[in-house]
């Protein structure tokens, strides 16, 4: 990669949380290096993992990425599958994609992050009484 870790993950983390200003949803980003099977089966694993089935409105989204497999995934639990087409996270995944190439591993993202908060700001928009129910740190733990 050509940037930093640490500077990757601030970077995120503040995209997390400036997308979380427009949305009572939650978005998590979580990275590897390695990803031996299908990246949606293994988004859904971690998924699982960092509980976030436990949002109260059913409203979190995974952005998955394994970087040296070349791997990503970006999925929602049932309360986004209601609202937001399949479509809508193959389109920013290809951005995504573009992005990596050109070696903008932050910034795509970045990017990704800002597409899917606007995305679900119109379906679950912020609340005064809304409180963050999933952290905004990017996961990289081994499960």
């Amino acid at each position: 990669m050509s940037i930093n870790t640490l500077e990757l993950h601030r970077k995120v983390e503040a995209a997390i949380e400036e997308a979380e200003r427009n949305t009572s949803a939650e978005v998590r980003v979580h990275l590897e290096e390695k990803c031996t099977e299908d990246p949606l089966d293994r988004a859904s694993f971690i998924f699982e993992k960092l509980e976030m089935h436990k949002t109260a409105a059913r409203n979190g989204v995974l952005i998955y990425v394994a970087f040296d497999d070349r791997k990503l995934a970006i999925i929602g639990d049932v309360g986004i599958h209601i609202h937001v087409a399949q479509d809508t996270w193959e389109t920013i995944k290809n951005h995504m994609t573009h992005d990596f190439s050109l070696g903008n591993h932050a910034e795509g993202l970045c990017r990704a992050v800002a597409s899917v908060g606007e995305q679900l700001k119109h379906y679950f928009p912020f609340h005064k009484d809304d409180r963050n129910e999933l952290s905004n740190s990017v996961s990289t733990h081994s499960y």
